[in-house]
């Protein structure tokens, strides 16, 4: 994609002057090359690069007006550079150019992972003792991450400490506030009820992903283990459980093209483990017993992908959306904020 094939959209990259500056500022780098956005990240635009050296992955700030805050490649090179050549997969963090008239917005660089994107929680196609083993090694992915010392990777000031249930509330509260559209009764609600259920504060702090997902994860062929865990925009110092309570939201959706769930599936016949299950087994790898409020736990969880997913709509509204699919991403608020209200009434 360059500007020599016609005019370009607004997330297409200028394949000629990218290879130019990558052939000045990354080691081995040489041109051209031909770059191609992935149908995924509807938060931050995400593109194969196909060089002459090899290929690699560009992760770049949406162009136009953002929220504050939002959209952070700087912090997710750092947490790449924290956490490359140590117990969790990640890709090799290259180059981060906060230049932003590189290509209109800052971008970073890092190493191309040949790994299988499961796009679909129910992995079809796949056998169910594949299946168990996708999941499984989810959670040990995800213990992984949780077991990560912050202040031995250099990640001590990565996030505020204590209270991250009520601090995050307060956070994604203001972010659909700042994106809201339209009245949507089930969000008002969260936000009014959320803060009034918000567990004491244990003292409990890790690195946590925020949006740690099966398609967030690069698998190897048979999908029995976890080649680069990706998408790391959201991390933050926090509460582990709060990514467990995000992973286990795909159980509780329905079928849909934007965000598929597993809710009405036969997982058993699959070889998907149920909750019980996955908390069990969670807790086997992570030392961690599951919290007394689980529901609130998962509340929160739909609230803040709901809150996200209000982002979404709103850049399609301002015309900044980064997918096809961001404009179906957006519907699904009033679901994410009905299915929170019914996880925090069970």
């Amino acid at each position: 994609m360059s500007a020599a094939t016609g005019p370009m959209t607004v997330f297409e990259l200028p394949d000629e002057a990218l290879a130019d500056y990558l052939s000045r500022h990354l080691s081995g780098f040489r041109g051209p090359l031909v770059s191609r956005k992935f149908k995924g990240g509807q938060s931050n635009p995400t593109y194969r690069l196909q060089a002459a050296s090899g290929d690699y992955v560009l992760r770049r700030k949406p162009p136009g007006k953002l929220l504050g805050s939002a959209h952070a490649v700087d912090r997710e090179f750092r947490v790449l550079q924290a956490l490359h050549g140590g117990s969790v997969p990640v890709a090799e963090p290259l180059h981060l150019c906060a230049d932003e008239s590189v290509i209109g917005s800052m971008f970073y660089v890092m190493a191309y992972v040949d790994g299988i994107v499961n796009w679909d929680p129910a992995l079809p196609e796949r056998t169910p003792a594949e299946r168990t083993a996708a999941y499984d090694a989810a959670l040990r992915t995800l213990a992984a991450i949780h077991a990560v010392d912050p202040e031995a990777v250099g990640l001590a000031d990565f996030g505020k400490p204590g209270n991250y249930f009520a601090r995050q509330t307060a956070r994604w509260s203001e972010q659909y506030r700042a994106s809201e559209t339209r009245a949507i009764p089930a969000m008002d609600a969260l936000i009014a009820r959320l803060p009034q259920r918000c567990p004491v504060d244990d003292g409990v702090s890790a690195l946590v992903h925020g949006d740690f997902r099966i398609d967030n994860l690069l698998f190897a062929p048979d999908l029995s283990r976890v080649l680069a865990v990706v998408d790391w925009e959201l991390s933050t110092l926090g509460h582990p459980l709060a990514d467990l309570g995000y992973f286990c939201m795909a159980l509780r959706l329905p079928r849909n093209p934007a965000l598929p769930g597993l809710a009405g599936v036969d997982r058993t016949a699959l070889g998907i483990p149920d909750e019980p299950a996955l908390l069990a087994r969670y807790g086997e790898l992570s030392g961690r017993a599951p919290p007394e409020d689980w529901p609130f736990v998962l509340a929160f969880s739909f609230f803040r992908l709901a809150a996200i997913a209000q982002g979404v709509a709103k850049r399609v509204e301002q015309g900044n959306a980064s997918s096809a699919q961001a404009e179906q991403a957006g519907r699904m608020v009033d679901l994410l904020a009905a299915l929170g209200l019914e996880a925090l009434n069970g």
